[in-house]
């Protein structure tokens, strides 16, 4: 932002005599610029976790009718199990496609490059899911549901890596947490959009499978207007102009030169090296920590009972006297609660810190585990249980939201640096976006076989995890990259041979 630009608006921003602190202006234009990004990315993805659970007994009528019309005879029970399986599925195996591919391309075509061109998948998706209805085939589902699950794949890879490295080091945290913040909120807004108020009838679930484009669409329009991440203008491409116009416009001209001389100190300092690959960082001793820590932390996110408890929530509703057609509405209510704890997240994560937000989401989810398996099983002994199960559940939600669900993208970014933070994000989402297709496997045996006793598996998971971050994690709040990477390595790599490691690189300010 030009200089004279300030000058001639400081006389109207002036309050009780003083002048505004010069940060307020980058911070606005950082807002936008996390707005644009999480927009098509991460609200994108949860939108479309959510959004196919309205539809289901419309899509599989489709399915019926679809079968019957072509083939003269009824689908069996166990084919169209299978088939509406393979629909919701798909998503999940397009999501690990899609990590797979997100940090080469991130790469290749730089963070905002790829998170643009990564709307084509969603609008192929949106335009095939749309007409399937009209066109009669339930195969136009499942490679629509394939190409958005590409989609969320990339985003999840690539934006949180964006948004850490625009954002200041005082900033990092709170725009780490925009992803989850906006995760949670396309869930709440797939289940308002699935309400038969809106979209939720039988004659809409085509236009309601097509709304993905919506996002879309907004985010083609908004984040061509920003810059790409200045790091990777200067340290992957060598551009230095570029980077210095970015750095201007991200965080105004006063301070820029500052982060450029830092960012080129960097650059200088990491010649030789390239991006590496994901097998790459398992051979690399001096980051073994960080890459278990992020393996354990995004295993840990899809196994530690959230999905288990969304399931039975649907269960406790009626438990507790709730009709069947007000269930939806209270499910709304379990996803507005992640997203106001999302919310606070952000809100709390620079001043608390990333450890004690996400260790104390661990410790207070295993606490809700024993006591919902407790609740559980005394439901027939007096009314009141249902009740507390029911606030079991909230409270569960509340934790992970706090803690797990906003902590642990913000904590990829900052374990790793410019060379190995793409592959990083590769391996956190592979293992992401395979542990939910696991547990959506293997999810529905355990509750047949454990029944609710199943929570004491999900309590073991989250203690677990919450006393290895207590033990093996560092605060990361306000340090640089290099520092973090540096503590990790005083605390468990005293015998490792340093290889990029040993290279004094100077920290950059983004």
């Amino acid at each position: 932002m030009p200089k004279d630009y300030l000058t001639e608006y400081e006389p109207l921003l002036t309050k009780g005599g003083k002048k505004p602190k010069r940060f307020q202006f980058p911070n606005k234009i950082l807002l936008l610029a996390m707005f644009s990004t999480c927009i098509g990315g991460t609200f994108q993805c949860g939108y479309n976790i959510s959004i196919i659970n309205s539809p289901t007994k419309y899509v599989q009528d489709f399915i019926n009718q679809t079968w019957r019309q072509r083939y003269q005879t009824e689908i069996s029970n166990n084919g169209l199990t299978l088939l509406w399986s393979t629909i919701v599925s798909m998503f999940t195996i397009g999501g690990f496609i899609g990590v797979s591919i997100g940090g080469t391309l991130s790469v290749k075509l730089g963070r905002r490059g790829t998170l643009l061109a990564n709307n084509v998948f969603s609008l192929l998706a949106s335009l095939l899911m749309g007409l399937s209805s009209s066109a009669g085939s339930f195969e136009m589902l499942i490679i629509g549901r394939l190409l958005i699950g590409i989609n969320a794949g990339i985003a999840l890879c690539v934006e949180p890596m964006f948004l850490g490295e625009i954002a200041p080091t005082s900033l990092r945290g709170a725009m780490g947490t925009g992803s989850s913040i906006f995760l949670t909120g396309g869930i709440l807004s797939g289940q308002v959009m699935g309400l038969k108020e809106l979209l939720g009838k039988e004659q809409y679930w085509p236009l309601l499978l097509s709304t993905t484009c919506i996002p879309t669409l907004l985010q083609l329009q908004l984040l061509p207007w920003f810059p790409e991440s200045p790091r990777y203008l200067l340290i992957d491409r060598g551009d230095k102009e570029k980077c210095k116009k970015a750095l201007n416009q991200l965080h105004g001209s006063e301070g820029s030169d500052i982060v450029l001389e830092d960012i080129q100190k960097e650059k200088d300092n990491l010649v030789g090296f390239k991006a590496k690959k994901p097998w790459e960082l398992f051979a690399d001793r001096s980051i073994r920590w960080q890459v278990i820590t992020i393996i354990v932390l995004n295993i840990a996110q899809q196994l530690n009972g959230v999905n288990a408890m969304y399931f039975y929530a649907d269960y406790l509703f009626r438990q507790a006297g709730i009709s069947e057609d007000n269930i939806p509405y209270a499910t709304v209510g379990t996803g507005a609660c992640e997203c106001l704890t999302a919310l606070t997240c952000g809100m709390l994560v620079e001043s608390l810190g990333r450890k004690v937000l996400i260790s104390g989401g661990y410790l207070l989810m295993s606490i809700c585990c024993i006591l919902f398996t407790v609740t559980l099983a005394l439901q027939n002994v007096s009314p009141v249980f249902p009740y507390l199960s029911v606030a079991c559940v909230f409270a569960f939600v509340l934790s992970f939201g706090l803690g797990p669900g906003g902590v642990t993208n913000i904590l990829t970014t900052e374990m790793f640096k410019q060379t190995t933070r793409p592959a990083a994000f590769m391996i956190a989402g592979s293992v992401n976006w395979l542990s939910f297709f696991i547990i959506g496997l293997l999810f529905p045996f355990i509750v047949i076989g454990l029944q609710h006793y199943c929570f004491l598996v999900f309590f073991v998971v989250c203690l677990s995890v919450g006393i290895y971050i207590i033990v093996v994690l560092p605060e990361t709040k306000n340090k640089s990259f290099v520092d973090i990477q540096k503590e990790f390595q005083s605390r468990w790599s005293k015998e490792t041979n340093f290889d990029e490691a040993d290279a004094l690189l100077i920290s950059t300010s983004l």
